[in-house]
């Protein structure tokens, strides 16, 4: 009986849509530089950003930081003094977000401000954010430098390199090294599946629902790690992950799972558009691939499946887009049916 459910299913389906390791890079800091959805198919739909008015200057508004002047002969190096959080080796369970923090020392003669960045460099990139910029920091001061990370990728020890640039792009020297690490143990991924919470806060934009679905943060975590693979095999950058955007594509998988929706219209009449407004992010524009299946594919073969869908090519292209820069992903899973949502947004 059920596999003449299934065929029904997919013919309706058919007919609609801290520091240290090896090789060091050198630092070349210079003195003077100052400085989609089916049992078979899945849908892709764009939305246009919401209109939302500019926010009203408020007398409590914090001025941005100045960039500080330097002189063109002025000096740039560091200092390691220690871990703030995540010391080496830490375990991180599979999936998890955590802050990485480490305390440095300001030991040349040049003031830091916003016009130094920490980025990523090489090794795991933990779908850091392209970069982030430093706080005003004098000669001989320290400086707590922060970033916020995710335990992904194959079980057992990760490392991710990290490097500070001068306004130039140059690459600072820290003690004898340029780089900065992060070091993490992550145990075996085991079932992840628990009872999940309906996601709140997004109003009429999120739909009411009511069925015990189940979550899977590990099919969640895969799925994110290959898209990033992916775009990294055609020199891509990597997607950075939205929690902002992923509330909108949970609120959307736990309202097709409940109400076994197959498409990017809600139960509640809400959108793509919708969805991500009601979460909170702000879009100059985004997009949304849906899919789902009995049974319920891992995390790197619904990635597959978008990639080699001949019948929507939008799939594939929004998975290697160049205008979208952030991603958000939620599953659901309920009455044998998995069911994944990819939202892709670029901020206004």
């Amino acid at each position: 009986m059920r596999k003449n459910l299934l065929v029904v299913f997919i013919f309706l389906m058919l007919m609609t849509s801290a520091c240290g390791a090896s090789q060091a890079p050198p630092a070349t800091d210079s003195p003077t530089q100052a400085v989609t959805y089916s049992a078979t198919a899945a849908k892709t739909e764009t939305s246009p950003a919401t209109q939302t008015p500019p926010a009203q200057a408020s007398a409590t508004s914090i001025p941005e930081t100045p960039i500080p002047t330097n002189t063109v002969d002025c000096t740039n190096s560091a200092a390691f003094v220690a871990d703030v959080t995540i010391p080496d080796n830490s375990e991180i369970p599979f999936g998890t977000a955590f802050t990485k923090t480490w305390r440095i020392k300001n030991t040349g003669t040049c003031i830091w401000g916003p016009d130094y960045t920490l980025s990523h460099y090489s090794g795991d990139r933990m779908l850091a954010q392209p970069s982030v910029p430093l706080d005003v920091t004098f000669p001989d001061q320290t400086l707590d430098i922060s970033i916020e990370l995710r335990a992904l990728g194959a079980a057992g020890t990760q490392r991710g390199y990290f490097v500070i640039k001068n306004p130039a792009g140059l690459i600072m020297k820290i003690d004898n090294d340029s780089r900065l690490w992060v070091v993490i143990n992550v145990p075996s991924a085991v079932a992840q599946s628990t009872v999940g919470i309906p996601v709140t806060g997004g109003g009429a934009n999120f739909a009411s629902v009511t069925c015990p679905f189940t979550t899977d943060a590990v099919k969640i975590a895969e799925a994110v790690t290959a898209i990033n693979a992916y775009r990294a095999q055609n020199g891509l950058p990597a997607y950075a992950f939205n929690d902002l955007l992923s509330k909108a594509a949970t609120a959307h998988a736990n309202d097709m799972a409940c109400n076994k929706l197959f498409g990017h219209n809600g139960s509640n009449g809400s959108t793509p558009t919708t969805r991500v407004a009601g979460s909170g992010y702000v879009a100059a524009s985004a997009t949304e691939n849906v899919y789902g299946s009995y049974p319920p594919l891992s995390g790197k073969e619904v990635v597959d499946w978008w990639k080699n869908d001949k019948t929507d090519l939008r799939h594939n292209q929004n998975l290697l887009s160049s205008t979208y820069t952030e991603i958000g992903l939620g599953y659901s899973f309920y009455d044998n049916f998995g069911y994944y949502v990819l939202v892709f947004g670029v901020p206004k």
